[in-house]
């Protein structure tokens, strides 16, 4: 067990202890008589596993046993995640049929626009039922927050992680991580490709920004430590991206390879501390993102052999390394296949969104044939991956027998952590931590959306919204009394506003703070985890 794990049990100890259900043991003699039913009556007083104590290394054997039942095509397409095309689920069911797939990432696109969660459900359930053998199905989804929230209107409201590194408050960000991991769980995903492991450096940063916990490394390893422990409480496997680190690169690479100008070995002491975290708390798996490096300047790392080994090696991580999506252009995207190949060639164990998946899984099979790759090896990844979605599948088990408990006590209620987070991360760029109070505003700038969303939000803490009282404007441009930031703080910064707050995303929860903040009932308290250029100096309201 993972030192950091060992603190959360205790932590967590209420909201288990007690709680069972349905054990993975299987009872051969459950028939009439005494001895089955103390059988039987044994295991239902048998608590399933806390979260935290559930390991892949547990189903290593089970995983060999299934993997070694696998032809060629299902070896080679339990390798591969693939991505889809429009909203017609039994495409990405034929899909996982058709090419054995190791499962599938269910984006924006594959969802109606407004999804209700009963939609979603509907989607991963006919996924998740796709294959009749051992394998599970990986439901994989990007469900960072904040910019990156695939999910829409059927998941909860969740900030980006920049709202963490502000509010600076360990307990909360694995309480709410965990929050939504359960969500996740519950809506069919085994998989979420979280969190954001990398180290931003503001605003020359374009790809990540907000999605990092902030620009100090000891910092976000702390919150993406926090962050991994809380996704794996919550059900789902988390995913560690983009190493070695995208924060300090100013190309973004879904449309071009950008090239870190430090080698990995010169990011040790800094870009790679939060996935030293992320897996010294037991992240099942690490993305590799599409970095070039100084030595292989024209080779993203996702088909880099020396900066897999690197991962394997520096970090001790013996998980599952998926690669980024490779339908991104810092990839060649005229492979036919070959791109996943080389992925895999080179150290990864999941292909992630190949172009074309059948391609794929067909390319893999080829070069199996003549030699390229090496069966053995593939094996081995697909024993790793395999014992990953079974360690997977006990951990949502357990997450469903405790949930009653912890929705008992409250302590996890999503509104009332969405609403902690939100109003401890609410932070001050210029003016006082606490604004002297209005009971009317009106609103000035930013989008239509926005503002509609702040007035709803004023209206339920008591303000009145209309032309007069306080000015509060959405964009820096535009003049006001207050301005209020919902994206990266360095947004705000020619503002005009003696006062201004940046909440890191517009959800409800923190457009909720920003009028609690305004009606002069809560303190900022939120500490700016990011240093930019040309930013006011501002009270410390920690």
């Amino acid at each position: 067990m993972r030192p950091r794990l060992g603190i959360i049990a205790l932590t967590t100890a209420l909201a288990l202890a007690g709680c069972s259900g349905g054990s993975a043991e299987r009872d051969p003699g459950a028939e009439s008589g005494g001895e089955a039913q103390s059988g039987q009556a044994q295991a239902e007083s048998t608590p399933s596993p806390e979260p935290s104590e559930v390991e892949p290394a547990d189903f290593a054997d089970e995983a060999k046993d299934i993997v070694a039942d696998f032809s060629d095509e299902e070896l080679a397409g339990s390798l591969i995640i693939g991505t889809w095309s429009g909203t017609d689920t039994q495409t990405a069911v034929n899909m996982v049929e058709g090419s054995h797939l190791g499962g599938v990432i269910v984006m924006a696109d594959n969802l109606p626009e407004n999804p209700t969660s009963d939609q979603v459900t509907g989607v991963t359930e006919a996924i998740s039922g796709a294959r009749t053998k051992d394998q599970p199905v990986s439901i994989g989804v990007d469900q960072e927050g904040g910019p990156v929230s695939r999910l829409s209107t059927a998941a909860l409201p969740f900030p980006p992680l920049m709202a963490f590194g502000a509010a600076d408050d360990s307990e909360l960000t694995q309480t709410a991580t965990k929050v939504q991991g359960q969500n996740l769980t519950d809506l069919g995903f085994t998989i979420d490709f979280a969190p954001d492991a990398d180290v931003t450096t503001g605003e020359k940063d374009v790809a990540i920004n907000v999605r990092s916990a902030g620009d100090d490394h000891k910092q976000a390893a702390e919150v993406v430590g926090d962050a991994t422990t809380g996704y794996r409480l919550g059900g789902v496997a988390a995913s560690a991206k983009h190493f070695p680190g995208h924060g300090r690169l100013d190309v973004d690479s879904h449309k071009s390879l950008p090239v870190s100008k430090k080698s990995i070995d010169e990011l040790a002491d800094t870009d790679l501390l939060p996935f030293e975290s992320a897996v010294d708390a037991g992240i099942p798996m690490v993305m590799m993102g599409h970095i070039g490096l100084p030595d292989a300047k024209t080779t993203p790392a996702t088909l880099n052999k020396k900066a897999y080994a690197a991962l394997r090696d520096k970090l001790d991580f013996d998980g599952v390394i998926v690669t980024d999506a490779l339908n991104m252009e810092a990839v060649d995207q005229n492979l036919s296949g070959g791109e996943t190949v080389k992925a895999l060639a080179a150290g990864a164990d999941l292909a992630l969104m190949p172009p074309d998946s059948a391609a794929a899984q067909k390319a893999v099979v080829s070069a199996l044939g003549d030699g390229t790759l090496k069966k053995d090896d593939l094996v081995a990844k697909a024993e790793r991956v395999v014992a990953m979605q079974l360690a997977t599948a006990e951990v949502q088990k357990s997450v469903g027998d405790s949930g009653s408990e912890a929705e008992a006590d409250g302590s996890e209620d999503p509104e009332k952590v969405l609403t902690e987070v939100a109003e401890k991360s609410l932070t001050v760029l210029k003016g006082k931590c606490s604004f002297v109070g209005t009971d009317a505003i009106s609103i000035v700038g930013g989008s239509e959306k926005e503002k509609a969303a702040l007035t709803e939000a004023a209206k339920k803490a008591g303000l009145e919204v209309g032309s007069g009282g306080t000015s509060v404007s959405l964009s820096p441009g535009t003049s006001a009394e207050v301005a209020v930031g919902t994206a990266a703080p360095w947004t705000m910064r020619s503002t005009s506003a003696k006062s201004a707050v940046t909440a890191y995303d517009s959800n409800p929860y923190a457009l909720g703070a920003v009028a609690k903040w305004l009606k002069g009932d809560l303190e900022a308290s939120g500490q700016l985890p990011v240093d930019y250029e040309g930013r006011d100096k501002a009270p410390d309201c920690g």
